[in-house]
Formats: structure tokens, C-alpha cells, sequence
């Protein structure tokens, strides 16, 4: 006859008891048998409502999800050719992204002539890149598709 370690529904230890034996108790007492550590020797059991453990599992999950930050990508457009004050403007929002703890993907669009001068584009994400340091690390190199070239960066 299998044994097992009963736990009662007040969570009194009442020891080493037969399988029968504990289904029986937990008849009487209107409630469910729920094994809580199956890998113990010899397993371990509770007599409690089950529907309240699901309910509180529950909650508790959703609790934890709530607390979760679910981390989005932001994405900053600039052109190579950029202005310092919309430079200035466009630093303060991705400055803003990484204290929300969001990565920044930045986006230089190249249109017409600029195409002939990719480097310019290099050199602003080198500077953003260098401003950013401190706070935030490279989580994908500038890199070319087509007409424009993009690079994610992540917070720190």
C-alpha cells in the first residue's frame, strides 16, 4: 500500500499515512487531496479546496505580469544632413526612450545626391553613438539596406 506524507487542511503535519487513509480524511472534510511535491519520499499530499489554489496560482501570475515591463523599440528618423537643434531635439528623445528602459533603433533615410556621401551618414551615427555611451550599448551595428542605414541601440 502506497504511502504518503498528509498535510490537513489546517496545515498540521499529521505524518507518514496510507493513500486510502488520506483520501478518506480528505472526504470528510469536503475537500480535495492535491499532491503538493511529487519527487519527495514518500510524496507529499495537502487536503485543500483546489478551485482556491487554481484562483490564487492565478493571481499571482497575473500580479506578475503586471509588474513586467514589456520593452518596445523606438525608432528615431534623422537625415545625414541634419540640423544641430533638430539633432539636439531628436538626442533628448532617445535619451528619454532609454530612462523608460525602450530600445532606440535610429533610421538615416538617404535621398538623391546624398547617396554619394554614405560617410556623412557614418559620422552621425559615430556621434550618437559616442553620446550615448555612457547609458546605452550597440545592440546592432549601422548596417545599409537600400536608401537608408540603420543601427539599434539598447540601454545599459
Amino acid at each position: 500500500m502506497p504511502r504518503v506524507q498528509l498535510i490537513d487542511a489546517e496545515g498540521q503535519n499529521r505524518g507518514d499515512v496510507s493513500i486510502n487513509d488520506a483520501l478518506l480524511l480528505a472526504e470528510e472534510a469536503g475537500l480535495d487531496l492535491v499532491e503538493i511535491s511529487p519527487n519527495a519520499v514518500p510524496p507529499v499530499v495537502k487536503i485543500l479546496d483546489l478551485g482556491k489554489l487554481k484562483y490564487a496560482n492565478q493571481k499571482k501570475a497575473a500580479e506578475a505580469r503586471k509588474n513586467q515591463k514589456v520593452i518596445e523599440i523606438k525608432e528615431i528618423k534623422m537625415r545625414p544632413n541634419i540640423d544641430s537643434h533638430d539633432y539636439e531635439t531628436k538626442m533628448k528623445a532617445v535619451r528619454r526612450f532609454f530612462e523608460e528602459g525602450d530600445k532606440v533603433k535610429l533610421t538615416l533615410r538617404f535621398r538623391g545626391r546624398e547617396m554619394a556621401h554614405m560617410e556623412l551618414g557614418m559620422q552621425l551615427l559615430n556621434k550618437v553613438r559616442e553620446e550615448v555611451a555612457p547609458i546605452a550599448k550597440v545592440e546592432a551595428e549601422p548596417k545599409l539596406e537600400g536608401r537608408q542605414m540603420m543601427m539599434v541601440l539598447a540601454p545599459r
